[in-house]
């Protein structure tokens, strides 16, 4: 977001849509800099989760639950459309087509992903360990429709400082183990245990910073020839 806001892609009082907004989490993100974000998600739970993630009487945000690929929102009525980790769950030329019709003119949508930064040896192997599926290349290039193209591309690389249980815990938010047999899934979790605790020698319970990396790919409606 503060790249964003450093290039000028982001201005406090422009309107944002956040498809498959989930919890709220870069909706809120965009309230605190004064942004008027629309939440949009197919899972009213979440979108109610989204609403307690701030303050009762904040303004700044408003939920819709529609799919991504038909919000119901009014044509032209988003200056900025913003994707967090959820453009992979969408059918692409759909919900392309229908960020070309919430655009306004001049109009960008943000596509974010968080990954482990597998560049760094011991994260790959930590990836690899715990079956991480969600790792892209180096030339990955999200697919979208005919309406968009790319405009801009940046990587943030960051880490977030964890307990070691917490970073064997990450294991259980990855298909692989939700989906694996219980034996499968304890070994995938003894083996993270020896990993963090044995062969890279942190004490149990110790901070460590897990890099990650956050890859933004910036679109603009296509002009017409």
């Amino acid at each position: 977001i503060e790249d964003a806001e450093r290039r000028g892609v982001l201005k406090p009082g422009m309107t944002v849509v956040d498809l498959g907004a989930g919890t709220g989490k870069l909706s809120w993100a965009l309230v605190e800099r004064g942004l008027e974000v629309t939440a949009v998600d197919t899972s009213a739970a979440m979108l109610e989760t989204a609403l307690r993630r701030g303050e009762t009487d904040a303004p700044g945000l408003t939920t819709r639950l529609a799919p991504a690929e038909a919000t119901g929102l009014p044509a032209a009525s988003a200056g900025r459309v913003g994707v967090a980790r959820a453009w992979h769950w969408f059918d692409a030329q759909a919900a392309s087509a229908e960020v070309v019709r919430l655009l306004a003119p001049g109009g960008v949508v943000a596509l974010l992903w968080n990954m482990l930064d597998v560049t760094i040896p011991w994260v790959h192997r930590l990836s690899r360990i715990m079956h991480a599926g969600d790792i892209h290349r180096e030339d990955f290039l999200p697919t979208v429709g005919a309406g968009l193209e790319l405009t801009g591309r940046s990587v943030h690389q960051w880490e977030d400082p964890m307990p070691t249980q917490d970073v064997i815990d990450l294991a259980r938010t990855r298909s692989y183990v939700i989906t694996a047999p219980e034996p499968r899934r304890a070994t995938v979790l003894a083996n993270l245990d020896w990993y963090l605790h044995e062969h890279l020698g942190h004490a149990r319970g110790a901070i460590v910073g897990v890099p990650y990396r956050t890859d933004l790919f910036l679109y603009r409606v296509r002009p017409a020839r």
